[in-house]
């Protein structure tokens, strides 16, 4: 394997990473229940793709606590 004659600097290691930031993820409102959603996927809380019912989703529970036993 070849190996480098002399090491990188900090700058051109910089220059080399500069595609590797993060970005944001984009989110759009559902039309029908206004929850964020990724652009062109269907809305996991209501079901709806532009507008329109795709998929029939059960109503989600809402969360409980656990009596306490004595």
């Amino acid at each position: 394997m070849a190996n480098p004659k002399k090491r990188k600097t900090k700058s051109a290691v910089g220059k080399n990473r500069a595609h590797l930031a993060l970005t944001k993820k984009t989110l759009n409102k559902c039309s029908k229940c206004g929850v964020a959603v990724q652009p062109h996927s269907v809305c996991n809380f209501c079901g709806s793709y532009k507008g329109k019912t795709v998929l029939k989703v059960a109503p989600k529970a809402t969360k409980t606590t656990k009596a306490k036993k004595k």
